[in-house]
């Protein structure tokens, strides 16, 4: 059983699979759905401050490299300028952050909401609080979600 726990744990921080192929992996290995969304979202999370510290630092880095430095540049720019125009309220950020990593769809989710934090100079406490609250929604859409399924099928099947 520790390898089941094991898994749904790596699963939950590879990007783009994240939470939303742990918990299915998970449901269908058998383990206890609070058990499971709790390890998925820790491992979805564990992440997230490295993220978010050292993407920034990449970006500078890069700023200078001959192939590179003129999409980093690009990227730090235009961080800059978004980040300008989206600091009026924070709320709004806060919300939209927490259901782009909320919604469970491909391209979207924790490592993709961090990184965008990242760009676009968002706090640290805020950005962690959105993208937590994020995770938290998509883990509850796909235990839904994985119970609907499982349920349909064991009763095609059964």
């Amino acid at each position: 059983m520790i390898f089941k726990y094991l898994t749904t744990f790596l699963i939950s921080m590879v990007p783009l699979i994240e939470l939303r192929g742990a918990i299915p992996y998970a449901v269908h290995a058998g383990i206890p759905t609070f058990h499971a969304i709790v390890i998925a979202v820790i491992g979805n999370m564990i992440p997230v401050p490295l993220i978010y510290f050292f993407a920034r630092k990449v970006l500078e880095w890069g700023r200078d490299k001959k192939f590179i430095g003129g999409f980093f540049t690009w990227c730090i720019n235009k961080g800059e300028k978004s980040s300008k125009a989206l600091k009026s309220d924070g709320r709004g950020v806060f919300i939209a952050l927490a259901l782009f990593v909320g919604i469970p769809l491909p391209g979207t989710g924790a490592w993709t909401g961090v990184l965008g934090a990242s760009f676009l100079n968002l706090g640290f406490k805020k950005s962690t609080a959105a993208v937590l609250s994020g995770v938290l929604l998509a883990g509850t859409i796909m235990t839904v979600l994985s119970f609907g399924f499982a349920s349909a099928f064991n009763s095609l099947i059964g």
